[in-house]
């Protein structure tokens, strides 16, 4: 049977795409080569792939003396994940980028195994601009990013069952709202709804997946988990998202045509990517963004409160789901750059 390794890890943003693919890929035996951060977690609800750990190297975006020993440590990550890869003898490699991925990429590269790899956002980050180097081929989610002879636009891969979620048993007739901070969670709309929950809740009934950085809270127009792997049950409870602007997240809510406002993540802890991503969402009419600097609570209620106006006065078109071409592009390459 033919092999695949696939790679990927720091957020979910980074694991779930990839994971988007694996039901094209029942006549693969499946690898997955990540760190011992949230994709090892992840991966344990997936017993058909075998999860490798290897050692990766992360740079720190400040001015620190450990970015200065990244070269010497990812000499030696690139060492002993090539020695994992050579066991395994796969035919292809899926990466789908983040600072996990580079060990893997450029160890296949050595190997002479074809590389495909994904980038979700507008910009390259800095491992997929590192990974161009090496790989075959670099999807892009957005038409605007494939500029490089090596780039192929394909969109970006989504989960199906993102398609079929279940609604949750929520016994209010309030809108329902749902808040995102992204796998690590966003302290700045933990804090934006414990501290006007009594305010918010009289308009909407609130779902919030508030990640590693909130907090459990009581409140009958409110239900709150740290993460979910049902997250399509919550998409289809919800009538407006209020969300960071992770490209993976936002690619799956523009596929529900759940109306979106977008508070992406500052560019003082980030290089910006959420900040392209949103204002690229809005200028397409796709979301609403707010970026975290001018998002106080009024003006977030209120956008809030006029994107359920908007969808009410559509809700004839607001079930259309669009056709996922991503998947089934990226698989084709697969196949088609497989040894």
């Amino acid at each position: 049977m033919k092999k695949i390794i696939l790679t990927g890890g720091g957020t979910a943003g980074h694991v779930y795409p990839a994971l988007a693919l694996i039901d094209g890929l029942r006549d693969y035996e499946i690898y997955y080569f990540g760190s011992g951060g949230m994709e090892k977690e992840i991966l344990k609800n997936y017993p058909t792939i075998t999860y490798h750990e290897i050692p990766t190297v992360k740079l720190e975006r400040k001015l620190t003396i450990k970015n200065l020993f990244i070269p010497f440590k990812l000499l030696s990550s690139i060492k002993q994940t090539k020695k994992e890869m050579e066991k395994v003898d796969a035919n292809i490699v899926f990466s789908k980028g983040g600072f996990v991925s580079v060990p893997v990429v450029i160890s296949a590269h050595k190997l002479k195994i074809p590389v495909i790899s994904h980038e979700s956002d507008l910009s390259f980050g800095l491992a997929n601009k590192i990974i161009l180097k090496y790989c075959d081929v670099m999807c892009t989610t957005f038409d605007e990013t494939a500029k490089n002879k090596k780039c192929i636009h394909t969109g970006q891969p989504i989960r199906e069952k993102i398609l079929h979620g279940k609604k949750l048993d929520i016994k209010s007739d309030k809108p329902c709202l749902l808040v995102l901070g992204g796998s690590s969670g966003a302290k700045f709309l933990n804090d934006l709804v414990y501290d006007n929950i009594e305010d918010l809740t009289k308009d909407f009934y609130i779902l919030h997946i508030y990640g590693k950085s909130g907090k459990k809270m009581e409140h009958s127009n409110y239900f709150g988990v740290p993460f979910t792997d049902h997250i399509e049950d919550f998409y289809a409870s919800s009538d407006v998202v209020l969300s960071r602007a992770g490209s993976g997240v936002i690619n799956e809510l523009k596929v529900l045509n759940l109306p979106m406002l977008l508070t992406p993540l500052s560019k003082k802890i980030s290089r910006g990517d959420q900040i392209e991503n949103a204002k690229y969402f809005e200028k397409k009419g796709f979301g609403v963004c707010l970026e975290e600097e001018n998002a106080c609570y009024e003006k977030i209620k209120e956008n809030l409160l006029k994107l359920i106006k908007n969808s009410q006065k559509n809700s004839k078109n607001s079930k259309k789901i669009e056709n996922i071409k991503a998947n089934s592009m990226i698989l084709d390459l697969i196949k088609k750059y497989e040894k």
